[in-house]
């Protein structure tokens, strides 16, 4: 619909998307999932599109002219300008210059990966009325002016490749550490965010960031069936069964990031491909090279000196160097910043130091504070289990 009628459409198209999908949970209830539920929900999206569709032409919302007949929707998705996907495509144009790039990633977010303000704004360790405001900017903007968010040619959207590989790195961050309620996975968010960065790589063979970032999302899938038991339970890394590790994704992984090498510029997902590697091809916790680790933790946090960096540098610390030293880093972390004064995974991480240290107190306050922060039940359990332990 944006497609045909311009990307201040995109709101109606929301509607009507939400509205097919509401239909659908009504009427399968009472009927049975349809034999081929992917036609259903296409054709009714349709209906409903031509029926918004002419309704707004006679409000002059639309021209008639664009109104032909009434297969104006067809059930391809028309490749426009060599991006030979509609996905990929609508995050080239949230990615628009016109729009400030935190901006961009929360509206990518939104309206593609379908993630509630309050689960973006634990995501990116925001308050959730910041994620409010900039939305409605962004949107605000789009509905001023339409042209400036047309699809871009290949060739010359190189400009909005950062923004791009950011949204699909965020997309897939928010799939593989789920922040709704009930899923730590949702595999379907981290698989899409895959198959969109390698399609991505088609079109852009000589930009190693992008097979970096490829080479990322494999090491990491490739965990995907030790991190959860048979009864739905997080399995804590070093307790994880690495014989369930995929080494078909672990080999794509390595070839991805070999050639990503091949290129002169290093770029952030190199380097956490690199520490993902390293956890791959280890065969145990224990013999995990950990200083290769914190010597690439500390070239990415002089890379970009995110406080998410510091915290994961300050674990490595406490197993390369012991928990006070771990301890020491985290508390200085939640004393100065005030993101992630509000993070979990700070309180988690300082419970669990605590913990070694058999400062048992302080390590039921940072836990009991972590399970305050999280909104994953899956979490929430794990957390309870080590404050009972």
């Amino acid at each position: 619909m944006t497609s045909k009628f311009g990307f201040n459409f995109l709101e109606s198209a929301q509607d009507i998307t939400q509205d097919t999908l509401l239909l659908a949970f009504e009427k399968w209830k009472e009927d049975g999932v349809p034999n081929n539920p992917k036609g259903w929900l296409l054709t009714v999206a349709k209906n409903k599109a031509i029926n918004f569709v002419k309704r707004e032409s006679k409000s002059q919302a639309l021209k008639t002219s664009q109104l032909k007949d009434q297969d104006v929707f067809t059930y391809d998705i028309t490749l426009h300008q060599q991006i030979e996907d509609g996905m990929l495509e609508m995050i080239f144009r949230c990615c628009s210059n016109s729009i400030k790039i935190e901006s961009q990633i929360i509206l990518v977010l939104n309206i593609l990966g379908g993630f509630s303000r309050k689960e973006l704004a634990s995501a990116l360790v925001l308050e959730e009325e910041t994620i409010k405001k900039r939305l409605y900017r962004a949107k605000k903007k789009i509905r001023e002016n339409d042209k400036l968010f047309q699809t871009p040619n290949i060739e010359k959207s190189a400009d909005r490749l950062n923004s791009v590989l950011n949204s699909l790195y965020l997309l897939f961050n928010q799939g593989y550490n789920s922040t709704s309620n009930e899923n730590l996975i949702r595999k379907d968010i981290c698989t899409e965010a895959l198959r969109l960065t390698q399609l991505l790589s088609n079109f852009y063979d000589k930009e190693y960031r992008v097979r970096a970032l490829l080479a990322l999302m494999c090491f990491h899938i490739a965990r995907f069936e030790s991190r959860i038991d048979d009864k739905g339970a997080i399995v804590l890394f070093k307790d994880q069964d690495r014989t369930l590790w995929s080494r078909e994704l672990i080999n794509k992984g390595i070839v991805e990031l070999s050639a990503a090498s091949e290129g002169q510029i290093l770029s952030s997902y190199h380097l956490e491909a690199g520490i993902a590697l390293q956890h791959c091809i280890a065969n145990s916790y224990e013999s995990t090279d950990w200083e290769t680790i914190k010597h690439l933790y500390l070239q990415l946090y002089n890379f970009k000196s995110s406080p998410v960096i510091k915290l994961n540098l300050a674990v490595v610390e406490g197993i390369t160097e012991g928990p006070k030293k771990a301890i020491e880093i985290l508390e200085e972390l939640k004393n100065k910043s005030k993101r992630l004064s509000k993070y979990y995974l700070l309180y988690a991480s300082l419970g669990e130091f605590y913990k070694q240290l058999n400062r048992n107190e302080d390590a039921k306050i940072n836990f009991k504070q972590a399970i305050e922060l999280t909104h994953n039940q899956k979490e929430k359990e794990l957390l309870l289990k080590k404050i009972n332990e």
